[in-house]
């Protein structure tokens, strides 16, 4: 998005191919919600910048080649304004990981601190090549990645309202399969309406983002959304399994530990509440 076109030449072919996986390095041990507060410096120190921070959570970490690293350039703007983005090689001296986090889900997704100790980044590799630019980067990276999680949620409530029907109809109980049974249809229904909805969210946002309007309450109104309604749907999939959908074998019982997340990263229900609530009022203003 907003990389120098050197940059994008280096980077881009490498990240398609998989030859280089990366992480984005955001989040920190007090900088979550509140992504304009985080405390990880970056120093101009001639050709380079020696950066000292924290990263928490950071997905791929143990195995990305390169990090998509924020940190604060100018340490006397405390606001997003003293931001800037870096492409840091994860071999560079002075890089430390923490150990894989022990998490409720998505175990197959491993997170870690990342601990930057004098880390010397050369400064071709401040993102487009401008301070102060990496807080505006990383909300326009969070915008793309709200639909696309929106769109994550869609595809994993299907497979689990698939796997619950299918067990429905299997299933008897009282001479008949309780797919038969109004309250499990219930159950059903309400998830199928919300999953339509999801789906329908995800494909007007992208579509207007595609035609290059400003998407971003639709994108958190996806992603609000969304990520609710797949946790909902996950818990309905427990309830129409009964014992079953709590026992690891039929795997219904790792969804609903896996969907849980959806719900904090990418920005947590709250924050889209506030995105969206504060366009409405901005909006309303102009």
């Amino acid at each position: 998005m907003d990389g120098t076109e050197e940059q994008k030449a280096y980077y881009l072919p490498k990240l398609a191919t998989g030859e280089l996986s990366s992480s984005f390095a955001l989040t920190e041990p007090d900088a979550g919600s509140d992504a304009a507060s985080l405390r990880t410096t970056a120093i101009r120190d001639g050709d380079h910048y020696v950066v000292n921070g924290t990263k928490r959570y950071i997905t791929n970490a143990p195995h990305s080649k390169i990090f998509t690293l924020m940190a604060r350039t100018n340490p006397a703007d405390k606001g997003a304004g003293g931001v800037s983005a870096f492409i840091v090689d994860a071999k560079t001296p002075g890089i430390s990981l923490g150990k894989n986090d022990q998490k409720m889900g998505q175990k197959g997704a491993h997170t870690c601190d990342v601990i930057f100790e004098n880390v010397r980044v050369p400064a071709a590799n401040l993102i487009g090549g401008q301070e102060g630019q990496g807080f505006k980067t990383a909300m326009k990276v969070l915008e793309k990645g709200r639909i696309h999680l929106a769109a994550v949620c869609v595809g994993v409530a299907q497979r689990i309202l698939d796997d619950a029907l299918r067990y429905a109809i299997d299933r008897k109980q009282f001479g008949q399969p309780i797919a038969e049974f109004q309250l499990v249809q219930a159950m059903l229904a309400d998830s199928k309406a919300e999953l339509y909805a999801a789906e329908c969210m995800v494909i007007d946002a992208a579509r207007k983002r595609d035609e290059g309007r400003s998407v971003s309450t639709e994108a958190s109104c996806c992603k609000m959304f969304a990520s609710e309604m797949c946790g909902r749907v996950a818990d309905r999939a427990v309830q129409i399994l009964g014992g079953a959908g709590y026992l690891a074998e039929y795997g219904i019982e790792r969804f609903y530990r896996d969907v849980r997340l959806f719900r904090l990263y990418e920005g947590t229900t709250q924050i889209q509440q506030i995105i969206i609530g504060r366009n409405m009022v901005r909006e309303a203003r102009a």
